[in-house]
């Protein structure tokens, strides 16, 4: 038995219209987008966002409640130009985190946090 792939996390969200723009404004396509769901998708990897304050479920409703989102979480994002994707980002009105930089690593990469402090980091690999 072998695993197949990674194919896409569900977050809980504050606001699902705020995010649905956040999201818009990055470039990705939408699947879903209804007030009390948000399906986006980039290739074939997805993301869910459910808004925190409808979960009905206990044993989902601590995580949804959670005050400190995607904490030590970094989602890599792909991009082929992490310099202009970052003025794109800019010129559109939303402020990253940090600015382009090259890493020790390989990558030059940025971070940029959406509404509810997920970490969404650009990047290159040299």
């Amino acid at each position: 038995m072998k695993m197949k792939s990674v194919s896409g996390v569900v977050c809980y969200v504050k606001d699902t219209n705020k995010t649905a723009k956040f999201y818009e404004a990055l470039g990705f396509t939408f699947e879903k987008r209804e007030p009390d769901h948000v399906s986006i998708f980039l290739n074939r990897f997805w993301i869910d966002f459910h808004p925190q304050d409808k979960e009905d479920k206990p044993e989902f409703q601590k995580e949804a409640n959670l005050d400190n989102k995607g904490a030590g979480l970094f989602l890599y994002i792909s991009v082929d130009d992490v310099d202009a994707f970052y003025k794109g980002l800019l010129a559109k009105g939303l402020q990253p985190s940090s600015k382009p930089r090259d890493w020790p690593w390989g990558n030059r990469e940025f971070v940029i946090r959406d509404p509810d402090g997920y970490k969404l980091v650009f990047f290159k690999r040299k």
